[in-house]
């Protein structure tokens, strides 16, 4: 008797960090890529294993393993940061790894570095490996088309309005301030999405700066402004929500001009990079925005009780919500049908689901060649959304400082005179 034929064999890896629908993307693939005939290896921990030649970590996947986790939180297959693309002995040795396990479809799961390790996994084999790529991150600053999200976001975005509405109601109730620090370092998504749903006092994002560096002052006297108009309408409280690329804006010049470096080590382990530069990422911005308003609001003999939280870690491994199950689903199903399409053998892409078709964004259409990185998807403030955004937040607007009696009132509301406040504040409208 014959042999049966070998049935071709198609990998999972995910990277980077977790975000909501990680295993419907996993299940979808797995289920899709079985029913069309395949074998499914899912790679544990990313590249990481892959590297070092550790195919032990290569799993056989059936649809009784991913059927019960396609709506779970997590990722089955844990994920990493690992990318083999930054040197070529690993790419080596990761292409090696395939060969091996006889792997010629892969499909890659997670943002920018995980994007551009795929799409060296294509350049490199020459065709004998076709890849797909399926976009994720809760931050939503992928370059994907006009509306269309990443996975992941919508969910984050959810469960961070949850609690950005119960911290709302707590700061009502006991009349206090919370600031909500968000993901979100390269695009204010995450950020205005939860400040907008939320209804909360005011949301600021890096895009509104339009690129310009702003102090930590500056960004504090936007908080003491939206401040001094809700004790005006006798609500003496508020929730802020800010995205933690304000801390890029405002950089390491605007940092140390404004606090030495033993101040700054109050709030973390201050670290430089090769080149003398500060790690902001090791900085407690939250914590640095409550402490730098409390001592302002102390000098206008002003009391209010303030409390910071960073909001995304919780977010990320979260369940998805339903439509993120339903659109992982169309993103691993649509991952699979562009590997088996002619398209495959042209060009490696990044999966997206436009107005209910697939469409496969080329990996040289999306990958800057000089950052090795997708450009990122900003907030455009000058959206009718953004815009609307602004109309339902409190904050210092120029009419404010038109009208006598207002501007009195409002200097009034943190002891100022008319004068100073308006030397202070008028600039940051």
């Amino acid at each position: 008797m014959a042999d049966s034929p070998a049935r071709e064999r198609l990998a999972i890896v995910v990277g980077g960090g977790p975000a909501p629908g990680i295993n419907g993307v996993i299940a979808a693939v797995t289920i899709e890529a079985i029913h069309r005939g395949f074998d499914v290896f899912g790679i544990r921990n990313g590249f990481q294993n892959l590297v070092a030649g550790d195919l032990t970590k290569a799993v056989p996947l059936t649809v009784h393993d991913v059927a019960p986790y396609f709506n779970r939180g997590g990722s089955m297959l844990g994920t990493s940061r690992t990318n083999p693309a930054k040197d070529p002995a690993h790419m080596k040795t990761v292409l090696d790894s395939f060969q091996k396990l006889g792997v010629k479809y892969l499909v890659t799961i997670g943002g920018d570095d995980t994007a551009y390790s795929g799409s060296q996994v294509y350049k490199q084999a020459k065709g004998a490996i076709k890849v797909a790529h399926v976009p994720k991150t809760i931050d939503n600053d992928l370059p994907l088309p006009p509306g269309i999200p990443t996975f992941g976001f919508e969910t984050a975005r959810h469960l961070g309005v949850q609690t950005a509405r119960s911290l709302q109601e707590d700061a009502r109730t006991t009349t206090r301030w919370y600031i909500i620090i968000s993901m979100g370092r390269a695009a204010g998504h995450l950020a205005l999405g939860i400040g907008k749903a939320a209804a909360a006092t005011l949301t600021i994002i890096p895009e509104e700066f339009r690129g310009k560096s702003i102090g930590l002052d500056q960004l504090c006297d936007l908080i003491i402004g939206s401040m001094a108009k809700r004790k005006l309408e006798g609500k003496p409280y508020g929730l802020v929500v800010l995205a933690e690329g304000l801390i890029e804006s405002i950089g390491e010049k605007g940092l140390s001009a404004a606090m030495s470096d033993e101040e700054l080590s109050r709030y973390g382990k201050i670290e430089r990079d090769p080149h003398g530069h500060l790690r902001l990422g090791e900085i407690e911005f939250g914590r640095m925005v409550r402490d730098r308003i409390s001592r302002q609001l102390e000098a206008l003999d002003l009391k209010t009780t303030m409390i910071d939280k960073d909001l995304g870690y919780e977010l990320r491994c979260a369940d998805p919500i339903p439509f993120d199950a339903e659109y992982t689903r169309d993103l691993g199903y649509g991952a699979v049908k562009f590997l088996l399409s002619p398209e495959a053998a042209k060009y490696g892409a990044i999966v997206s689901v436009v107005g209910g078709q697939l469409k496969p964004l080329v990996f040289e259409d999306m990958i800057d060649p000089k950052t090795l990185r997708m450009r990122p998807r900003i907030v455009d403030v000058d959206s009718v959304t953004y815009e609307a955004a602004c109309k339902y937040m409190t904050r210092l607007e120029k009419k404010d400082f038109e009208d006598p009696a207002t501007l009195a009132a409002l200097a009034g509301a943190v002891k100022m005179t008319v004068a100073e406040f308006k030397d202070r504040f008028e600039k940051l409208v």
